[in-house]
């Protein structure tokens, strides 16, 4: 798993950790039981200190989507799948009912909204399809 920090995210970065992680959960690129790399590995890797990646897999054990496994680390719960994508999908529905408000504010007619919206997911394909044509890889950010 790739985990891509931004310094303009505005969010902090233990916060950008546990969503990257609950994306890939939600995608389907972490499953239950697989184990997520330790504290000491991903602090290396992302170059941010231990206790911040502690930290987000407080919160996500908090949240029961990571477990640990006795004397091995921490792995993905059983029922984390379902969670993260709840989670995800109230997240979408959140950013889109703004997006709505917005269009119905400025008297976008529907059928101008929903083509809007098609454009956008075919060009959203498109992009994707260009990603992986390039070898790309990640998590954050999935369709």
């Amino acid at each position: 798993m790739l985990f891509q920090l931004s310094t303009t995210d505005g969010r902090p970065i233990y916060a950008q950790i546990a969503d990257q992680v609950r994306n890939a959960v939600a995608a389907g690129l972490l499953r239950p039981g697989e184990l997520i790399p330790s504290v000491r590995e991903l602090s290396k890797q992302l170059v941010v200190n231990p206790n911040t990646v502690a930290r987000a897999y407080r919160d996500l054990q908090g949240q029961a989507i990571l477990e640990p496994v006795r004397g091995t680390g921490l792995q993905v719960a059983a029922t984390a799948p379902g969670v993260c994508r709840e989670e995800r999908q109230a997240t979408v529905r959140r950013r889109l009912r703004e997006a709505l408000d917005e269009a119905r504010r400025s008297n976008l007619p529907r059928d101008e909204i929903e083509a809007i919206l098609r454009e956008e997911w075919e060009r959203g394909e498109v992009e994707d399809a260009e990603q992986v044509g390039r070898g790309a890889n990640g998590t954050g950010g999935g369709r």
